[in-house]
């Protein structure tokens, strides 16, 4: 029987060990048999819950922070919205609800979403039947707009690479066949990389350190954009300035697993280093904040009461819980961060902190 696990298994039989970053990306992206092409990944029937899901209020505040910060860059006349890995649509969908408010931002806006999956593009066309969309399977080249970008547990579902440190060499993680499984593997050259230089300082044997190269390489790319045309991005992601350690995890049905369980069929995520994001984004950016303050700073507790006033019984108890879940640090408040880019010289956006 033809699935994802003996499409690999037949690979590295050809070709030998592969990086483990590509084995990520087949579990994930593969056309037919991929995590985000084919399986239910959101909500109670899912394996995870995201932030949109968990509350509207999620989406409203982030809104009006992107509209005051239009507001701050002069309110120009044509811009940009987008969202990277949108979900369900539902973050968007809560975000131009609130903004039908303020008519003279949906008028200057273009809604543009980067989605490579054909599944979750059909739910975003359900969730945003209201809007003209253009959807994109990667970050387009935009043209000389400001650009307004979201990314909402985004950048932990790209692939990344391990090394694991042995004396002052770093050693690349690989995957490959052990009686016919897959498990770990290791490159046996060390790899030379001058990100991996630097780390020697703050590493020591036996430590594993992460790159996300392609995050960095996006982060870039929307930073230049934001650099010469305005806007800004909004990352809210789980993870950390500066990462250490074997972050790599699979999620099945909301519980952990092995990342070789069941290639295809369960989520694998690693945690974000917020600082490649910032740095190699080469615009302003703000101090990296965790969500609980980031949306108490955008006002949560005022809207959840006003929210509040119409709803009794299972529906406010639930709405409780969900305000709960958002901010309290022993849920997403503080397991959850956020980082803002922004161009040089313009205004930190509402809700963080340069």
């Amino acid at each position: 029987m033809t699935n994802l696990k003996s499409i690999l298994i037949e690979e590295i039989n050809l070709k030998g060990p592969m990086p483990l970053s590509h084995y990520i990306q087949k579990c994930l992206f593969h056309p037919i048999y991929g995590y985000y092409m084919k399986e239910t990944v959101f909500g109670t029937g899912g394996d995870f819950t995201t932030a949109p899901e968990v509350s509207q209020m999620f989406g409203e505040l982030l809104a009006m922070s992107i509209l005051q910060a239009w507001m701050d860059q002069g309110s120009p006349s044509k811009i940009i919205l987008a969202e990277l890995g949108p979900g369900r649509g539902t973050l968007m969908a809560d975000v131009l609800r609130t903004l039908k408010n303020h008519p003279e931002f949906l008028n200057a806006t273009e809604i543009h979403l980067i989605e490579a999956s054909q599944n979750l593009k059909l739910k975003q066309k359900k969730a945003l039947s209201g809007y003209k969309i253009f959807w994109h399977n990667e970050f387009p080249c935009f043209d000389g707009k400001h650009l307004f970008l979201i990314a909402n547990e985004f950048f932990d579902a790209l692939p990344i690479e391990q090394f694991l440190r042995k004396g002052n060499n770093f050693f690349r993680r690989t995957v490959q066949l052990v009686d016919n499984e897959l498990t770990y593997g290791l490159e046996k050259k060390p790899t030379k990389n001058s990100f991996l230089n630097n780390r020697l300082t703050d590493t020591s044997d036996g430590d594993f350190v992460e790159l996300n190269m392609t995050a960095a390489q996006l982060s870039r790319s929307i930073g230049t954009h934001i650099n010469k045309f305005g806007g800004l991005a909004i990352v809210i992601d789980y993870g950390d300035w500066h990462s250490l350690g074997d972050t790599l995890q699979a999620v099945k049905s909301h519980k952990y697993c092995d990342i070789f369980i069941s290639p295809g069929k369960v989520d694998i995520t690693a945690h974000v280093d917020f600082e490649i994001l910032a740095t190699s984004s080469g615009c302003a950016f703000s101090k990296l904040t965790t969500q609980g303050v980031l949306l108490e700073r955008l006002g949560i507790t005022h809207r959840a009461k006003k929210l509040a006033k119409n709803l009794s019984g299972k529906d406010l108890e639930n709405h409780i819980a969900a305000h709960r879940r958002l901010t309290h640090p022993e849920e997403m408040g503080s397991l959850f961060k956020a980082l803002s880019l922004f161009p040089k010289h313009a205004l930190c956006p509402p809700g963080f902190e340069q």
